[in-house]
């Protein structure tokens, strides 16, 4: 009895912990401009999904290399499969499932799209890509951005 109720006080535990990550992971609400908030109330509805689609997001995690191991690890579990582990589109299951992945590597395919633009890819996925949906936390979606983005870096440094 009393290793069930020791099994028992570790599971609870265990769960309040988790709870508490995810409350804090989501504490930042996101941040809208108060411009915008008032362009969009006074707005017509057809003007107002407009303007709310220009806003940009804006990444709210720092980049440090906590979080770029972090996301590397999530990379590798969940992305490499398809984008390859270094990014650069040769994963092993590109010919199987017939896809055309990019090289992030080359500068042109990743500066024309905002953090906003590659966090809502991650969440919402794209063709053949299943997206992350609410599986992953947003802070641990925003650190993948990251790690995505470090990819062109290292093709613009050499």
């Amino acid at each position: 009895m009393s290793n069930l109720l020791r099994v028992l006080g570790i599971g609870i535990a265990m769960s309040i912990g988790v709870w508490s990550v995810q409350e804090k992971a989501q504490e930042k609400p996101a941040e809208t401009p108060v411009a915008a908030t008032t362009a969009s109330t006074a707005a017509t509805p057809a003007t107002a999904s407009s303007a709310t689609a220009a806003v940009k997001k804006e990444n709210p995690v720092k980049s440090s290399p906590e979080v770029l191991a972090a996301a590397k690890k999530i990379f590798g579990y969940d992305c490499a499969m398809c984008h390859g582990e270094g990014g650069n589109g040769k994963g092993e299951l590109v010919d199987s499932m017939s896809l055309k992945m990019k090289d992030w590597h080359d500068s042109s395919v990743l500066s024309g799209l905002s953090d906003g633009d590659i966090y809502d890819l991650i969440v919402k996925g794209k063709d053949k890509m299943v997206g992350e949906g609410d599986r992953l936390a947003p802070a641990k979606v925003w650190g993948l951005v990251h790690y995505v983005r470090t990819f062109q870096k290292k093709s613009s440094a050499t």
